[in-house]
């Protein structure tokens, strides 16, 4: 009780000492209210011996921070009842006696302990929820803008298909009704050039719709039965052009489980391949070198595609395959798809990516970096599993025959 009654008698000097240092923290004198109660409880946390009686004042008084203030952490309550309690030990020293001020600050020690760590606590707490709930945010704002950017590539894919068929149509039937002559050989020249570049639009509106049927998991894959030597061989013919006007050295060695019937979609895993050499071919200088090779692990089949190209910088390994993920200064690139670091809106590689991954398999890729003088080169794994079953029932029917001569 003597250290309570002391307690009381050093209150007006705390009040005064602790407003004099609030009012220099620009805290509002409506607060002196806030004070009193502080010293109320803390008189009772005295008396009883429980700590914890501070703890629903404490608790309203780091609820009533503002988010600015919890975001700068700013108007941290720990400091702040340091302030408090130290001001209780020095009035306790300038009013009384030594030995009443021992007992005082043996009383409050405890009680000044628990506020502290408990403050701490709920702080930390509080902060930390709020950066949950600023993060939940973001990945909604971040989920909804990834929704509104697949719903626009959809609709202007399907948009732009309509007005495209209209060209290609209008000018096939501009051709016909020309007459012979010198009239229709220079037609026929724009005729060509028209076609040439509806031709690549319809690749890019076709792009553009992949994408958006891997965003909604709608890519849907008609198996069958395929050997990947014969789609990668389908590959180096169709760019066998383009392969020799930039005098590239393309190999494709004969690997483990190339030649082994597995079931995929034969069309898609075709364009995957087409749009991986593409790429190799796009950023390797003339001259240089592209091999595929492979090697047969259990259960899978990988597929290695290495370029003696300029590289890709290790924090791109990723990037690459994400949307319209294109890398380096665009307008340095050439207007032509397989010309050297040819143009395209980066399409390629992320439907590469959901077409091997719809398939159960995955790619990546590995590169020391970026550099066009010493072309350190990149090597691309495609992973497949070796499915030696026919998927479902329908298809197991239709190729039964093909798959029982396998196993023979």
């Amino acid at each position: 009780m003597d250290r309570i009654r002391s307690l009381e008698q050093i209150r007006p000097l705390w009040l005064s000492r602790v407003s004099s240092h609030l009012v220099n923290e620009r805290i509002r004198e409506s607060f002196i209210n806030q004070l009193n109660r502080f010293f109320d409880l803390l008189l009772q946390a005295a008396e009883s011996g429980n700590p914890a009686l501070l703890d629903s004042l404490l608790i309203e008084w780091i609820s009533s921070r503002t988010e600015t203030e919890i975001d700068q952490q700013e108007s941290s309550l720990p400091p702040l009842l340091n302030q408090f309690f130290l001001i209780i030990y020095q009035a306790s020293c300038d009013m009384l006696s030594e030995k009443e001020s021992t007992e005082i600050f043996g009383a409050i020690l405890p009680i000044y302990t628990h506020a502290v760590q408990f403050t701490s606590t709920q702080e930390s707490q509080l902060h930390v929820q709020r950066i949950t709930e600023e993060l939940i945010n973001a990945k909604v704002t971040l989920e909804r803008l990834e929704r509104s950017k697949s719903d626009f590539i959809s609709v202007a894919a399907h948009e732009l298909k309509t007005p495209l068929t209209l060209i290609e149509g209008y000018a096939s039937m501009i051709y016909d009704v020309l007459p012979e002559g010198n009239k229709r050989s220079q037609a026929d020249l724009y005729l060509k050039g028209i076609k040439a570049g509806t031709g690549r639009l319809r690749e890019i509106v076709d792009d553009m719709i992949d994408v958006s049927l891997i965003d909604n998991d709608l890519l849907s894959l008609n198996f069958q039965p395929i050997w990947l030597n014969r789609l990668l061989n389908l590959v180096e013919r169709e760019l066998a052009e383009t392969i020799n006007q930039r005098k590239l050295n393309f190999t494709i060695n004969p690997f483990p489980g190339s030649d082994e019937m597995i079931f995929g979609d034969g069309e898609r895993l075709y364009q995957a391949f087409r749009n991986v050499i593409t790429n190799g071919i796009k950023y390797t200088p003339d001259g240089g070198k592209i091999t595929v090779d492979g090697r047969l692990l259990p259960g899978f089949v990988e597929t290695i595609i290495t370029d003696t190209g300029i590289g890709i910088d290790i924090e791109d390994h990723t990037r690459i395959f994400e949307k319209f993920g294109r890398i380096g200064n665009v307008s340095l690139h050439s207007s032509g798809k397989t010309k050297f670091k040819g143009g395209g809106p980066g399409l390629g590689l992320p439907i590469t990516k959901g077409i091997i991954e719809a398939h159960g398999g995955t790619i990546w890729v590995e590169s020391d970096g970026f550099d066009e003088i010493n072309l350190p080169g990149s090597t691309f794994h495609i992973l497949l599993p070796l499915r030696k079953l026919p998927p479902d029932d329908k298809t197991a029917k239709l190729f039964r025959p093909l798959v029982e001569g396998d196993k023979r």
